[in-house]
């Protein structure tokens, strides 16, 4: 299994990690935490060397009822990282968490080369056929709604058909558009209650019926820290927990903020095989 990078087959057999840089000033976790050159440069270096195969960049939040950010916005916060990093990093695979087209046109132009939808393409008509034309690979998430309105559409008939059956479609519509490489994300934390998230997380395996390689984000997540009855910050063991059920349920990405501990579980789960 694997996906086409600037013209390298990055191998998926063996689970990667995507490291995350929010650059916007109300993320959950990070928010506001990377506010100068200096200080993105040196997290970025860091994710880097402790194994990040991915950086994962976002300068919109999409916590649950999170400010509405306009597209000249989000271009102003976003684009001027791009071209920091590529140019720091010439060979750093660089992601662009974003749902509207034309952030992920410009970006991707800039130098960064995967699109990662938290919308599958839900919320900008143009952004399958903007990935096509790009030719780069694309993450798809499942939610419902917007980020202000996702967690007011939880009602499923059967959660996990209705997950699979989503991806079916969004698949099928980009492999219309000539989408070669798609990669699901089944959205921990969107559209879905905290029940919800575990109910998916224990049948999680049944998505590689898909047979698309599977990125899982739980990184601090509230599932995590409101079960737990503590905060983001004290999050990391929970995390730790849930990305290793995600590995032995065949998980190919983990999108987490740390990178080293991610690593360790991959490291550790490998052995098992």
């Amino acid at each position: 299994m694997t996906i086409n990078c600037k013209g390298e087959l990055i191998d998926l057999s063996t689970p990667k990690v995507m490291g995350i840089l929010n650059i916007t000033p109300d993320s959950f976790y990070d928010g506001g935490r990377y506010k100068n050159d200096a200080s993105i440069l040196n997290q970025v270096d860091t994710m880097l060397s402790e194994g990040a195969t991915f950086i994962d960049v976002g300068a919109y939040s999409s916590r649950p009822g999170a400010d509405h950010v306009s597209e000249a916005e989000e271009l102003k916060r976003i684009l001027p990282i791009v071209e920091l990093l590529v140019a720091k990093f010439p060979d750093i695979n660089l992601s662009i968490d974003t749902f509207r087209s034309e952030v992920a046109k410009k970006c991707i132009n800039a130098g960064a080369f995967i699109v990662n939808d938290i919308s599958a393409g839900k919320l900008d008509e143009n952004m399958m056929q903007t990935v096509g034309k790009l030719g780069v690979p694309y993450i798809m998430m499942h939610m419902k709604g917007t980020p202000q309105t996702m967690q007011q559409h939880t009602d499923y008939d059967d959660l996990i058909k209705d997950i699979i059956y989503y991806f079916s479609e969004r698949i099928a519509k980009a492999r219309s558009h000539q989408i070669k490489d798609i990669i699901i994300d089944p959205g921990f934390g969107f559209s879905k209650t905290l029940e919800q998230n575990y109910a998916l997380l224990n049948r999680l395996e049944l998505l590689n019926m898909l047979e698309q390689p599977m990125l899982v984000g739980v990184s601090r997540k509230s599932m995590i820290y409101k079960l737990l009855k503590t905060n983001p910050n004290d999050a990391l063991n929970g995390t730790t927990s849930l990305n290793t059920i995600a590995l032995l349920k065949g998980s190919k990405i983990l999108r987490v903020h740390d990178v080293k501990e991610a690593m360790e579980c991959i490291k550790l789960t490998n052995q098992l095989n």
